[in-house]
């Protein structure tokens, strides 16, 4: 599998931007966080861990982008495609980029777009923000939803990169019995279990839930705690491990011991319910349809939560399998199916498997669990 995309991937990218640019009227995009500049660039750093410093790019209507940054990162984005970069030695609390970014967009001219939807961030102080359009002169708008649109519809390559991400959890997740047992620590298992990610491929392992109880668990949310694994458990780990900045992120269960029946069988419809999500997963279809085909097996009803969502560069990315979310799927989206369902007072269990939309059905991206509950 190779690293990086060729420069025509980007290429593309930005084309398709800027024909969608040209036809909301705008003169830029404004772009300020990580996965967004990095789906234009290829600059891939975890140096985004500090929050000290603000970083830009802006993608004209015609033209190349140009990479407005702090002179820490010149070096590392010059090895990416783009060619003009403008640096400021940051942090400068006097001016922090303002009227480098000011300058830079009076001469590409506006409107500037801005991402404004649903999980869009603005990566900048707003006292920087309003600093900027004041000195640029220039109308700042919304993106008319330019960024997530591209993003949802991955590319060949891209989908390659993710279904290599899920290859190696699967490998890992083919390990546990080698880390979980009765006694063993919950919160061991999750150290090793990262270890096991890493050992098989995974650049960084950015996140980790799961956890255990008898017929399943509180919540999927939660660190683990030190208390140890009892007979008659149900474990779940779930994971969101990264290969060249590509997030998988399915998860697994496991009886402790042995299976109880009601495990057993929750398993098994959870199962079911994968499978028919995977079904109705069609171009054409909407995520509420998903959604729908999901929570008819598992009898999940609207305060259930969402049974899935958008993946790719970010962990949770675009729409969610909910009954409101009505975006249409298509072919080259990759989603997460996520049923849950009630075991006992107090207690879930949930399955999580990762696709890919395609024009005659969607294709599994991880291999997927099978109702049989595996006992560790």
């Amino acid at each position: 599998m190779t690293r990086g995309f060729a420069r025509a991937e980007y290429a593309a990218r930005l084309g398709a931007a800027q024909a969608r640019m040209d036809a909301a009227g705008l003169g830029a995009l404004l772009l300020t966080t990580e996965p967004e500049i990095r789906y234009f660039t290829g600059f891939l750093t975890r140096f985004w861990e500090s929050p000290s410093r603000p970083w830009f790019l802006v993608v004209p209507v015609s033209g190349l982008p140009v990479a407005v940054i702090p002179s820490i990162g010149a070096a590392l984005m010059a090895r990416t495609w783009i060619e003009d970069i403008r640096v400021w030695p940051a942090p400068d609390p006097a001016d922090d980029g303002i009227s480098l970014l000011a300058a830079t967009l009076r001469e590409i001219g506006g409107p500037v777009g801005v991402p404004s939807g649903p999980e869009s961030v603005l990566r900048m102080p707003l006292a920087s923000f309003d600093a900027v359009k004041a000195a640029s002169g220039l109308v700042f708008t919304h993106d008319h939803g330019i960024t997530a649109a591209l993003r949802a519809v991955k590319s060949e390559a891209e989908i390659a990169k993710i279904a290599h991400a899920c290859a190696i959890a699967n490998r890992a997740f083919d390990r546990v019995p080698e880390i979980a047992r009765e006694g063993r620590a919950l919160g061991a298992v999750f150290r090793d279990f990262q270890r096991l990610l890493l050992e098989e491929g995974a650049d960084l392992v950015s996140y980790i839930a799961g956890g255990a109880g008898p017929d399943g668990y509180g919540d999927v949310i939660s660190p683990a705690s030190d208390a140890p694994l009892a007979r008659g458990d149900v474990l779940m780990l779930d994971t969101g491990a990264v290969w060249d900045g590509y997030f998988c992120d399915f998860d697994r269960n496991y009886a402790v011991g042995a299976a109880s029946g009601n495990a057993a069988l929750a398993h098994a419809q959870l199962s079911e319910a994968v499978e028919a999500g995977l079904e109705a997963a069609r171009p054409g279809a909407r995520a509420c349809d998903v959604h729908a085909a999901m929570a008819a097996i598992t009898g999940a009803g609207e305060g259930a939560g969402r049974l899935g969502h958008g993946l790719g560069m970010q962990l949770t990315e675009g729409l969610s399998l909910i009954p409101q979310d009505r975006t249409e799927l298509l072919p080259g989206m990759v989603i997460t199916l996520e049923p849950g369902m009630t075991t006992g007072p107090g207690t879930i269990m949930v399955a999580e498997e990762n696709i890919v939309i395609r024009e005659g059905g969607a294709q599994k991206l991880t291999r997927f669990a099978g109702p049989d509950l595996p006992v560790v």
